[in-house]
């Protein structure tokens, strides 16, 4: 038997802990940019909404370096056909592309929309396997040299 001394450091597991990923991002963001140089992190939404204040659809990013890598792009299933995702994705490439950014990342189950992104101009540039029901994630990057985002 293994026996620790009280003032070493103690290991606890448990469900998300909002105060340390706060302070977790805090320290990456840090060693993110001592490692880069790169510090103009910053974060960005698109959101719509209908006449009477109810979410349509949204997307939620991060711009670094750059690069904007876009975390969650979401339209409810009623507007799916009315052309709001590519809406909601164009809004934001030129928010990135005003914001100095020239490139894009994003990744999407294969159950989701990886076929949206490439209609969009974005390429495949690999997968992670293992997702339930034996699925993957797509990862997807796009340069926005040259196209409308980065020139208005």
């Amino acid at each position: 038997m293994t026996t620790h001394p009280a003032d070493d450091p103690a290991l606890t597991i448990g469900e998300r802990d909002a105060e340390l990923n706060e302070r977790l991002s805090q320290e990456l963001t840090a060693f993110n940019t001592a490692a880069t140089g790169a510090d103009d992190y910053g974060t960005l939404s698109v959101k719509v909404t209908d006449q009477a204040g109810e979410l349509v659809g949204g997307l939620a990013a991060w711009t670094w370096g750059g690069l904007c890598g876009i975390e969650m792009l979401w339209v409810r299933d009623d507007s799916r056909k009315d052309g709001w995702g590519s809406r909601i994705l164009q809004a934001a490439e030129t928010e990135a592309g005003r914001r100095g950014c020239d490139r894009v990342a994003v990744s999407s189950f294969t159950f989701q929309a990886p076929g949206f992104y490439q209609r969009h101009g974005y390429t495949e540039t690999g997968r992670t396997l293992g997702i339930p029901g034996g699925h993957a994630d797509v990862h997807l990057f796009k340069s926005l040299v040259g196209t409308v985002a980065v020139d208005q």
